[in-house]
């Protein structure tokens, strides 16, 4: 008999690609996925897909409507009692990821949904593992090295998801000890590194967006003055690091930054992509500031393609120390892939994609 998982934030892009990590280590693994009833056509043809890919039976996958931010996370009485009685893991993915997300909103997913989660969590009678997806960013505006054993509030955050993000992992924080939880703190996750696949053109695809749509000007100038850091993740890394932390030992009541230990500087990043999307290099250059002020232009930043809000991972001075997963991760083959090897393949997939706009997000 195969393990039971259950899985919040069904039909995302990390939820799909975890479920085929998960058979593809656990081939008999029974998964329950939770959605919200407005989902449901889109999660049964994720689960089609899915199943056409694996070539796994049917009812190994398991749609449970419900929603995190209801009591008992929205299930029916019949599917609670069911689920907390067979469930060995639960990986909680659910979010409100847009950095523009009103307070409320972010305050009801990322806050209130976490809680109830956690409450079912607290429920399951055989639970092996609770492994919780938070960020990286959950560091606001704290500069220079952040570490993966600090849960620190800083000053300030950038945006909504930042803070709520924050205030949830203090919730799943707290239940280290009362059951065995794995805290995951991706970087900005990117499409896969050897295909490019995505299934939306957010965090990087910004900068791509901007490019394309200016490749016709004589010139495309750097931003002056940035020597930051962009933490830039595939998703096949962040899946193969979470299967292996998430369900090992050596795993349990610790938190990871999924992060490249080698991250590039922005200027680096901006160069390689204009000269592998439209084929120029960068001549001048434009300050912060000037870009903070178009991008504070609706019309503007519509016709760039670009949320506002994406500029601050850009030029923000933080560093993600990764040792706890490298040395987690050593012997395994798990590393994170280096970022400009990646990005012909991830240039190609929206060159392919880039006039497809389920795509791309809707820019406030």
């Amino acid at each position: 008999m195969g393990e039971n998982y259950f899985i919040t934030g069904f039909p995302g892009f990390l939820s799909g690609k975890l479920i085929e990590g998960i058979l593809e280590q656990n081939p008999d693994a029974i998964i329950y996925l939770l959605y919200v009833p407005s989902m449901k056509q889109k999660a049964e043809s994720e689960i089609a897909r899915i199943t056409e890919k694996t070539s796994i039976h049917k009812d190994q996958l398991n749609l449970v409507p419900g929603d995190i931010t209801k009591n008992k996370i929205g299930v029916e009485d019949s599917d609670w009692d069911h689920l907390v009685e067979r469930i060995d893991y639960i990986w909680h993915l659910a979010a409100i990821y847009d950095l523009a997300v009103p307070r409320d909103i972010a305050q009801k997913v990322n806050v209130e949904g976490t809680q109830n989660v956690n409450e079912f969590v607290k429920n399951c009678t055989r639970l092996k593992r609770y492994v919780y997806f938070s960020t990286a960013y959950v560091a606001g505006d704290r500069t220079g090295i952040l570490k993966e054993d600090e849960l620190i509030r800083p000053k300030g955050f950038h945006n909504y998801y930042e803070e709520t993000k924050f205030e949830a992992e203090i919730l799943v924080e707290q239940l280290k000890g009362e059951v065995p939880v794995t805290i995951i703190r991706p970087g900005i996750v990117k499409g896969d590194s050897k295909t490019g696949e995505t299934v939306k053109f957010d965090g990087p695809y910004f900068i791509m967006n901007m490019l394309h749509r200016l490749r016709y000007l004589p010139f495309l100038p750097a931003i002056k003055g940035s020597d930051a850091e962009v933490n830039l993740v595939p998703v096949d890394y962040v899946i193969k690091a979470v299967m292996y932390l998430g369900h090992h030992p050596i795993g349990e009541n610790k938190t990871y930054h999924i992060t490249d230990p080698s991250p590039y500087k922005v200027s680096t990043i901006y160069a390689e992509m204009m000269n592998q999307l439209v084929g120029k290099k960068p001549l001048g250059a434009i300050s912060k500031d000037v870009i903070a002020y178009f991008l504070s232009k609706p019309t503007l930043r519509r016709m760039l393609g670009v949320e506002k809000e994406a500029l601050d991972y850009f030029i923000w001075d933080g560093h993600f120390d990764c040792s706890q997963t490298k040395m987690d991760l050593e012997g395994t083959g798990i590393k994170c892939p280096d970022f400009l090897d990646g990005l012909p393949s991830m240039v190609q997939f929206y060159k392919k994609n880039k006039d497809n706009q389920n795509y791309h997000i809707k820019i406030q």
